[in-house]
């Protein structure tokens, strides 16, 4: 999480909601569904990227290859999870103010908590939940579901993988985007960013523009 309290999301104040917090933050992990879970192993600190499933109860569930470096050592630890947004760089130009320095703007998510080992029947509705997540942002597409694939086949498939759900005891979200600046410095990069279709952190710029 970003040291600077402007760049901390969602804000805190008089009109806070831990409840509407707590859906944005899940809003977030639906929206992007992957992420890096990294932890310290006897081996040394590893990292692996993977889709991630909220439950929605205050668990981030994801799935490893058995051959992956941290799928032995992953049970029992602490560990910490990235989920990256949108994120480009600035450059002090644009601003259309004086003294300025590049930057980087993005929107970021750290999760941490300890780390079990799921079951097979939680880890087959992990996928489920995976695919049909996922499936629903292709529509009009026609849904994919495993019923399509050969029952023996995906059962080996299950085989070479590990189910893994982490309890989230630290959500640290941050939203940097030129909350820092003065108004019209945040506007004309806005506008700059828009002109080389790095839309998104425009967009997060004046979203995220201090009330």
């Amino acid at each position: 999480m970003h040291p600077d309290p402007a760049f901390r999301w969602p804000k805190s104040g008089n009109d806070h909601n831990d409840a509407d917090e707590r859906a944005a933050l899940e809003a977030l992990i639906a929206q992007i569904g992957f992420g890096m879970i990294f932890a310290t192993t006897p081996d040394g600190p590893r990292v692996a990227h993977v889709p991630v499933f909220s439950t929605g109860d205050g668990a981030l569930q994801f799935h490893l290859s058995r051959g992956n470096a941290l799928t032995k050592s992953l049970v029992g630890l602490t560990a910490l999870c990235v989920i990256n947004g949108p994120e480009a760089y600035v450059s002090p130009d644009w601003y259309g103010v004086d003294d300025q320095v590049p930057t980087w703007n993005y929107l970021t998510l750290e999760l941490e908590g300890s780390v079990r080992e799921m079951e097979q029947e939680g880890l087959i509705a992990l996928l489920d939940d995976l695919a049909e997540q996922n499936e629903a942002k292709l529509a009009p597409k026609t849904p994919w579901h495993r019923d399509k694939m050969d029952a023996g086949k995906f059962d080996k498939m299950v085989d070479s993988i590990v189910g893994f759900e982490m309890e989230i005891k630290a959500w640290r979200p941050t939203a940097k985007f030129s909350q820092n600046k003065p108004a019209v410095a945040r506007e004309n990069a806005a506008d700059a960013l828009d002109a080389i279709g790095r839309r998104a952190v425009a967009h997060m710029i004046r979203e995220f523009s201090p009330k």
